[in-house]
């Protein structure tokens, strides 16, 4: 037995097999948008899928903080009052 499924046992932990493993990386390589993932064809290893699943995920977190900015930076801009000022509330709420 594998020192990471003995690990796992003894953390109360279910066990995942290695087509399970498989199953689980092939599913996360499909999330994965086709610019990143350029060989969705070909075989791909699962520390590949994971560290681009990584970057992906990273490339999002940075995306959400600068639109997250930007419409801090629009309302901050804005009269509260205003139309565009509600209406801005009403796409985010």
């Amino acid at each position: 037995m594998s020192s990471r499924r003995s690990r796992s046992r003894q953390a109360g932990m279910s066990v995942i097999n290695d087509a399970q493993m498989t199953e689980l990386i092939s599913k996360l390589q499909q999330l994965i948008p086709h610019d990143i993932n350029q060989s969705k064809s070909s075989k791909v290893s699962a520390s590949k899928v994971l560290q681009e699943t990584c970057n992906y995920i990273k490339s999002l977190h940075r995306e959400v903080d600068d639109l997250s900015e930007k419409l801090s930076e629009l309302l901050n801009s804005t009269d509260a009052d205003s139309a565009q000022a509600a209406i801005i509330r009403s796409l985010i709420m």
